[in-house]
Formats: C-alpha cells, structure tokens, sequence
C-alpha cells in the first residue's frame, strides 16, 4: 500500500526526506544524552560560578 501511495504521488525529492530524517534522529538522540547525562562534572560545572574563589581576577 505505501509502495503505491508513493507511485501516486509524483516524485520526491529523496536527498531532502533523507536529510530531514536523519537531522530527526540526531535531534532525539542529542536530547536523550543531554536528558540521561548526570555525572559529577556536570555538577561541578553547575555550582562554578557560585563559588567563591580567592583567585578571582578583579
């Protein structure tokens, strides 16, 4: 059924529905290691700019 919806259809420009897809799938996975990332580092990197630092150039 899809086969024919495509042949009734006209043309696609394939390039750009592969292009399109594949920047979908980047996007969610980008998303879910941000979403799933939690690790000291990230932790450290958060409370940097609240602590206090004797060194701090002024």
């Amino acid at each position: 059924m899809g086969k024919y919806i495509l042949e009734q259809s006209g043309s696609y420009n394939w390039m750009a529905i592969f292009a399109l897809f594949t920047f979908f799938i980047i996007f969610i996975v980008a998303i879910f290691m941000i979403l799933r990332k939690n690790d000291p580092l990230m932790k450290h990197m958060q409370e940097l700019p609240l602590e206090d630092d004797e060194t701090q150039i002024q």
